[in-house]
C-alpha cells in the first residue's frame, strides 16, 4: 500500500498526526506492506525567510486574533502534542519560512532517509527552538542522519530541489487540499487532520478491502 501524506514542517498538528499515524501503522497487522511518501505543503508561503517576532506576534498579526486567544490555542495544542510524547515549546519557537526545509526534505527523499529528516525537522521546530531556515541548522540535521554535508550544502545553494517543492503543492491543490495533514491512501481514500489512531486504522483496513476489491474484478 502506499500512503502519500503532505504536511508542512511548521505546521503544529502535522507533528501530532505523524505521530497518531505512526501508532496506528505500528500496530496494523499488515504494516510491512506500506510504503510512506513525504509531500511538501506550506500554510503560509509568504512568511519572510525570518521573522522578527514570536509565534504568537506572528500569528496575533496573520490572524488578527487576540494575543490571549493565541496563547489559549497553543495551549491546547501543547496538550494534544504532550499526550502523543511530544514537547511542544512556543516561546522558544524561531518563526520561519519553510521552503528551504522542504528541500532538504526532498534531497532526504532521494537518499532514503526521508522519514529521519521530516522527524528531526518537526522536533527542530517545535520542541527545540531551532531556526529551520537556516542552512547550517537544516545542514547539520541532514548530516545527523547520514547525508553529505557538501552534497547538501550544494543542493541548498542551487535550489535543485524547488522544483519537487512547487510539484508537490501544486499535486496538492490538484487533489482539493487545503490543509495538513492531509493522507492519501493508494489514491483512493483521503484523510485530512491529525486524526485519532483509531481512525488511521479504519482508513488502513478500508484503503486494503478496495485495493482487494479491484485486484479481484481484475482477475
Amino acid at each position: 500500500m502506499q500512503i502519500d501524506i503532505w504536511s508542512d514542517v511548521a505546521c503544529p498538528w502535522c507533528f501530532i498526526g505523524k505521530r497518531r499515524f505512526e501508532r496506528a501503522l505500528a500496530a496494523w497487522e499488515h504494516r510491512d506492506s506500506v510504503v510512506v511518501t513525504w509531500h511538501s505543503y506550506q500554510l503560509d508561503p509568504t512568511l519572510p525567510e525570518h521573522y522578527d517576532g514570536t509565534e504568537v506576534d506572528y500569528l496575533a498579526s496573520r490572524k488578527g486574533m487576540q494575543v490571549e486567544q493565541v496563547r489559549q490555542m497553543f495551549e491546547h495544542v501543547s496538550t494534544q502534542a504532550a499526550a502523543e510524547g511530544l514537547q511542544y515549546d512556543f516561546d522558544q519557537l524561531v518563526v520561519a519560512n519553510s521552503l528551504r526545509a522542504h528541500q532538504l526534505l526532498h534531497h532526504a527523499k532521494a537518499h532514503g532517509v526521508a522519514d529521519a529528516v521530516k522527524e528531526s525537522l518537526l522536533s527542530a521546530h517545535f520542541e527545540r527552538g531551532i531556526d529551520i531556515g537556516s542552512i547550517d541548522a537544516l545542514v547539520a540535521i541532514g548530516v545527523q542522519v547520514g547525508l553529505d554535508e557538501q552534497e547538501l550544502l550544494a543542493a541548498l545553494a542551487d535550489e535543485r530541489y524547488l522544483s519537487s517543492v512547487h510539484d508537490d503543492i501544486a499535486q496538492a491543490r490538484e487533489l482539493g487540499v487545503t490543509g495538513v495533514p492531509f493522507f492519501v491512501f493508494d489514491m483512493r481514500l483521503g484523510l485530512s487532520g491529525a486524526q485519532p489512531a483509531e481512525v488511521f486504522t479504519q482508513a488502513l483496513e478500508q484503503a486494503r478491502t478496495l485495493s482487494l476489491e479491484d485486484a479481484a474484478a481484475d482477475r
